[in-house]
């Protein structure tokens, strides 16, 4: 894998991304450059779009807060596409942001909530989500930018899950498990497209659980002894499908 620079500031731009390309700025990105960080004309800046891999740019001020970027050579190639669609139940305000940036770092593909019996959030900001997205992208020298795909009920994703991604294994992290053990059930799986489920923060519903138990492409496994908010869920999840059947 080729390594990031994290000293350069690094910014997500609308491509396509080519040698010789100028990209002009919107005005909170120039202000970021200028103002914030303080760039001079000239300054080295990495840029992606999460389709072309990386680029080295310089910056190019246009006016009094105006900025261009000129993109020369590319850093680093665009890697394949992670096969992990990732569902959850949305939280409230600062523990969803956080637990969306994990995702990201985490190397999920694409992102999906799900709306639960017990989901709390009583509005899902996509806007909100895609932002912490990039940011986390950014941060964290990941090339690809996981979509965020508009909320759907969870009996509606069950019912069209085998036509909308056929092959895939839907992986349901059950706190009901008589197990505590992840790791038997998600070696045995093998690799594969899978999905990862995570429920809200009171739990699936006893009807939610028995239907998901029930499906033929489902397969539960536990989080361990204790009981883990919504948001550690998703990362100890996540953790442990990467670490067993993902890209790690």
């Amino acid at each position: 894998m080729a390594h990031s620079d994290f000293r350069t500031p690094r910014l997500h731009v609308a491509g396509p991304l080519a040698e010789g390309a100028r990209i002009a700025l919107d005005r909170d990105q120039a202000n970021y450059l200028l103002a914030v960080l303080r760039l001079d004309a000239g300054a080295a800046v990495l840029v992606f779009d999460g389709t072309s891999g990386e680029f080295r740019a310089r910056v190019e001020p246009t006016g009094k807060r105006g900025a261009d970027l000129v993109v020369e050579a590319r850093t680093r190639p665009q890697p394949p596409v992670p096969d992990l669609l990732w569902l959850f139940a949305p939280l409230k305000h600062a523990r969803l942001d956080y637990m969306v940036q994990k995702a990201v770092e985490m190397g999920v593909g694409r992102i999906r909530p799900v709306i639960t019996r017990h989901t709390q959030a009583t509005r899902v900001n996509v806007e909100r989500m895609r932002a912490n997205v990039v940011e986390a992208a950014e941060q964290c020298g990941v090339l690809h930018v996981p979509p965020v795909e508009a909320e759907e009920r969870l009996e509606r994703v069950l019912d069209r899950f085998p036509e909308d991604e056929p092959g895939r294994r839907l992986i349901f992290c059950d706190e009901g498990e008589d197990t505590t053990n992840p790791t038997a059930t998600l070696t045995a799986l093998g690799r594969g497209p899978v999905a990862v489920l995570i429920g809200p923060e009171g739990g699936f519903a006893e009807e939610e659980r028995r239907r998901l138990r029930a499906l033929p492409f489902v397969t539960p496994i536990p989080l361990g002894p204790r009981i883990l908010r919504a948001d550690t869920a998703a990362v100890v999840a996540l953790t442990m499908i990467q670490a067993t059947i993902g890209d790690w």
